[in-house]
């Protein structure tokens, strides 16, 4: 790994404030790959034998079961993944594979776990986002079983329209079909969704979002920091 790619993961909130000697030797067996699109990094079931930074690209988790197919997350750079799986040396429970041309630095599990109990700010890294992933699926799972479908789009359009500085105009930056997994709808009934969603000042073509009434959106989505809000 070059001292480029060290220091792009170096500033992460995982490692920050970490002994410069336990960085080195966390890093020592890691190493810079490319991926092509639509190539799979791991696959559930398997042994963790790698914790992932994504440096580059996109990266979607997915689940399998009995023929059924769901995304679980889509991640962009810069971001670690899999962290759990690592710590406790256990399978993992999501597959992972490229949306796009990626970059993905792996760092050795065996590494992670010995500089986890060497270092005691790394430690507490580790924990505080496992804590952050584990309230992370509070908000999802609540966002699922709270909400009726339509309402979770309604949520997602918000979301992006916020991300997008509350522009007028702008991507849903998903595929429509991978959109309707992560909010557990059908294409179908998310293309039935869009459709409802007109009288509340939403129009979508293709993958761009036109929102001309936000009041409207917002009255009838009714966000909640405790669903919607990443950092609560």
């Amino acid at each position: 790994m070059s001292d480029d790619e060290a220091s792009e993961i170096r500033n992460l909130q995982l490692f920050s404030g970490m002994d410069d000697e336990n960085f080195s030797a966390l890093i020592r067996g890691a190493y810079v790959q490319n991926f092509p699109p639509q190539i799979e990094l791991f696959t559930e079931g398997e042994t963790s034998d790698f914790l992932h930074v994504v440096t580059g690209g996109s990266v979607e988790l997915f689940a399998t079961w009995n023929g059924r197919e769901t995304t679980m997350a889509t991640l962009q750079p810069v971001s670690t993944f899999i962290v759990a799986a690592t710590v406790k040396a256990a399978p993992y429970l999501m597959s992972a594979r490229t949306l796009e041309k990626s970059r993905v630095i792996l760092v050795p599990s065996e590494d992670v776990r010995a500089i986890f109990d060497a270092d005691p700010t790394f430690a507490r890294n580790v924990v505080t986002e496992l804590a952050h992933g584990y309230r992370g699926i509070v908000r999802t799972t609540k966002n699922l079983k709270l909400r009726t479908s339509l309402e979770r789009l309604a949520n997602y359009l918000l979301h992006r329209h916020a991300n997008e500085d509350k522009a007028d105009e702008f991507e849903l930056g998903i595929e429509k079909r991978r959109l309707a997994s992560y909010l557990g709808m059908t294409p179908e009934n998310l293309s039935r969704a869009i459709r409802q969603l007109r009288p509340y000042g939403v129009e979508i073509e293709g993958s761009g979002v036109t929102v001309t009434d936000a009041k409207s959106l917002r009255a009838f989505a009714k966000p909640s920091r405790l669903i919607d809000d990443p950092c609560s």
